[in-house]
């Protein structure tokens, strides 16, 4: 059934629908699982990821599905309550459907913005421990990374206190030599702090610690956490967290989590995270939540481990790439797609009468602040011009030989007359375009979205990368920007260029992925440009090195690794029933 979204806060859905949520034994069930392939943990399992791909490696795949959008208000336009919709109407076209979601990040379920849960009638189930840290990932991920921090800080101050007879009889270890002004690594956690951006560590005495400065990052932002979305198994996870690269030395070689030997106790902490979690949407539709990595610096998906477990189970599987086609897509297209060796057939891009209208001239977004009467009211010459837009993300789309389907996320104040415009461009620009009610009436408000998906997944299709790996990095770039963003070429500071060059001349760089950093509200380098702006250059600032996760990220503009919290937070309004110990607030 489908519950009063008008009138129901997301909590309360979610806590209606739980009364008949399955338990991990009737999922078991459900999906076909062998016993001791599903991990319970309270109302909530783990999936044993690896018996689960041995023993069906010789089914065939279903229907890969991925879920982006055109380029967002700061409000977001519903990629994840997109996503838990489609499955729910292609569960109720009879359909074997599940997907895989990111896990949320508790920085911004307690800011502005909310948990990643989705909202309305199509939103994932059990609310409460999907906001509020699932079964431990994050925290696992937390341990993992600041243990490697406690490792790089205390080594420098028993350098420090320690001469080289005393160094190697107390500790076995050589010298490292690291060079505190270039440390590359900081502390995590996983709140939106901007208090703890830029920080002194270490005052005091010579046995408290190495005064220098430091940094706090959002927990989803850790190169821990960019590694477990891309990695194959526990094996792989491993050997890409002892080449975790923390800082360089006086002479300018890299550190890693190898030389501190602290590798193989963050391998310890992160054992477990490898296995996916089995949660529902609210019509009782599968869908696993694994990993969580930044959108920016990372590609901002759920793990390629979800993915190859969902192929397995179910015979449309649904996925969602974090912020608009410029970059979860590309990323999805270019980066995680190329790591898996998995194709997708779809691509679904979720467009609101809201962002088009933004698109269009409309006034300025903000969250926390009522929208302009401009986005409730008909306004045909904004929707029309916003749709250039819609029509460049669907031409990225189809540059990946994968067929494109336009989901028009219809609210309430939404008119007909709007909506027909986007159809109109939408499928004059070769995409399908289908309106959905999925917020306000679940699987049966996305009926003919679910047909849309169904017919493009049975076409054929030719997919294809944008570059081949042998491309150098500058020229990937340029590739990307023009191709993807729209822009004319790119600028590179003297001191990125110098370091592109020294990537590109370096063999052990050949095959790592080029992971653009870039704004996501813009199809540019600046937040502000709206539309699809014209006669611009992307300027290349710096590029970074995830030597772990094998990433050269390209960074245009200035990107914050740690978040701030907005002045009227979320965690304003959540509470806990002392009775009964139920949350209340979430959203």
């Amino acid at each position: 059934m489908a519950y009063n979204a008008v009138k129901m806060a997301d909590w309360q859905i979610s806590e209606a629908a739980e009364k008949n949520m399955p338990a991990p034994n009737e999922w078991q069930e459900k999906l076909g699982l062998e016993k001791d392939e599903m991990l319970p943990m309270g109302r909530l399992a783990k999936l044993d990821f690896l018996k689960i791909i041995n023993r069906l490696r010789d089914k065939p795949d279903g229907k890969y599905i991925e879920v982006t959008a055109i380029t967002p208000t700061p409000l977001g336009e519903g990629k994840s309550t997109t996503s838990c919709g489609l499955m729910e109407g292609l569960g109720k076209r009879g359909v074997n459907v599940g997907g895989a979601l990111r896990q949320p990040s508790g920085g911004p379920t307690m800011n502005v913005k909310g948990t990643a849960a989705g909202g309305g009638n199509s939103l994932l189930i059990p609310m409460t421990e999907f906001s509020l840290g699932l079964t431990g990932d994050i925290n696992d991920i937390m341990n993992s990374h600041n243990l490697a921090m406690v490792a790089l800080t205390s080594r420098m101050q028993h350098e420090r206190n320690y001469n080289d007879e005393q160094l190697a009889r107390l500790t076995g270890m050589p010298r490292l030599n690291i060079d505190p002004t270039r440390i590359e690594l900081g502390w995590i956690m996983d709140f939106c702090a901007q208090a703890l951006r830029n920080i002194i560590i270490g005052i005091g005495g010579r046995f408290d610690g190495f005064t220098m400065q430091s940094k706090f990052g959002i927990a989803v932002g850790s190169e821990c956490m960019a590694i477990l979305a891309v990695i194959k198994d526990l094996a792989d996870l491993k050997k890409r967290l002892n080449e975790i690269t923390v800082a360089f030395d006086k002479s300018g070689t890299p550190v890693t989590t190898g030389d501190l030997e602290v590798g193989n106790a963050m391998t310890a902490f992160m054992r477990n995270t490898i296995n996916p979690t089995m949660m529902c949407t609210a019509e009782y539709n599968p869908c696993m939540v694994h990993a969580g990595p930044f959108a920016n610096i990372a590609v901002g998906q759920s793990s390629i481990i979800a993915d190859r477990v969902g192929l397995k189970l179910f015979d449309y599987h649904v996925t969602e790439s974090g912020f608009a086609a410029d970059i979860g897509f590309e990323k999805f297209w270019n980066v995680k797609c190329r790591f898996s060796g998995l194709k997708p057939h779809v691509s679904v891009l979720t467009s609101t009468i809201r962002a088009l209208k933004m698109h269009g001239g409309g006034p300025k977004v903000v969250a926390g602040i009522a929208l302009p009467a401009t986005y409730t009211k008909e306004d045909l010459r904004l929707v029309e011009k916003g749709c250039e837009n819609m029509v460049h993300h669907i031409n990225t789309i189809r540059k990946a030989g994968i067929n494109p389907v336009v989901c028009i996320n219809r609210f309430y104040t939404d008119t007909d007359a709007e909506c027909a415009i986007v159809r109109k461009a939408a499928e004059a620009a070769g995409a399908r375009c289908a309106e959905s009610k999925h917020w306000e009436l679940g699987g049966n408000g996305a009926l003919e979205f679910a047909d849309a998906v169904i017919d493009a997944c049975n076409e054929e299709n030719d997919f294809k990368f944008l570059y081949p790996i042998e491309m150098k990095l500058r020229d990937r770039v340029t590739n990307i920007a023009r191709e993807v963003y729209g822009a004319d070429g790119v600028s590179w500071t003297a001191e990125a260029e110098a370091k592109a060059k020294m990537l590109e001349n370096d063999p052990k760089y050949d095959d790592y992925a080029t992971m653009m950093v870039k704004t996501h509200l813009s199809l540019t380098h600046d937040p502000v440009l709206k539309g699809v702006p014209k006669g611009w250059i992307l300027p290349i600032r710096d590029v970074l090195i995830y030597s772990g996760a094998k990433f050269l990220c390209p960074c245009a503009g200035t990107i914050s690794l740690m978040p701030g919290t907005g002045s009227n937070p979320a965690f304003r309004r959540v509470d806990v029933d002392v009775d009964s110990g139920k949350v209340s607030g979430l959203f």
